[in-house]
Parts: C-alpha cells; sequence; structure tokens
C-alpha cells in the first residue's frame, strides 16, 4: 500500500514537473492566440458579434441537417426487410418517404431552395 502511494506521489511529481516546463518554454504570440481561438463561419471572433447574418445560408444549412439526420434514419429500414413482412415494411418506408417528399415540397413552395431571393 506504501509502495503504491509513493509510485503515486513520484508520478504526481513527474506530471507537475512536465507541465511547468511546458509553460516556461513555450512561445506564445498574437498569431497563436488568433489560432486558439473560435471559427465562427468566418467572421472575426474578437469583433461586434451584431454584424448581419444571412437567414437564407442558417435556412439552408438547416436542411442540409434535417436530411443527414434523416437519410441516417433510412439506413436502419434496410434490415427491417428482413425481420418484417413485405407489405409492412412497404408500408413503412411509403410512409418515411412520404414525410421526406412533403418536407421537401414545402421548402420548395417557401422559396427555401433558391440561394437567390
Amino acid at each position: 500500500m506504501i509502495l503504491m502511494m509513493y509510485i503515486f506521489f513520484f508520478m504526481l511529481i513527474i506530471a507537475n514537473i512536465m507541465m511547468f516546463l511546458s509553460i516556461i518554454l513555450s512561445k506564445k504570440s498574437f498569431s497563436d492566440r488568433e489560432k486558439s481561438s473560435p471559427f465562427e463561419c468566418g467572421f472575426d471572433p474578437k469583433s461586434s458579434a451584431r454584424i448581419p447574418f444571412s437567414l437564407h445560408f442558417f435556412l439552408i444549412t438547416v436542411i442540409f441537417l434535417i436530411f443527414d439526420v434523416e437519410i441516417a434514419l433510412i439506413f436502419p429500414i434496410i434490415p427491417l426487410f428482413k425481420m418484417v413482412n413485405f407489405i409492412l415494411w412497404t408500408k413503412i418506408s411509403f410512409f418515411f418517404i412520404l414525410i421526406l417528399i412533403i418536407g421537401l415540397y414545402h421548402e420548395w413552395n417557401q422559396n427555401m431552395l433558391n440561394w437567390t431571393n
């Protein structure tokens, strides 16, 4: 038990020495701070947050995320084909694809898919 405590204490000291040396030996500059700042879609994070943002760009992004998640939900339908009978599988698949098509028609009807207004 005492041997384990000595080993733990030794590891703790070594880890602290290594962190202290990395802080002392590292070179930090303004460009390093800029590189480590979060990337905000091309905006400068150190400027004002009240600049105009394209709502259309945001809607296209949301549409992409919705369809991306729904594509991931389609994958389990394929193995379901072997587990249930063909009629039930067809109804489930048709209903899911119908919801996607209705959503796509609604987005097309609202002109969210046109990049130019």
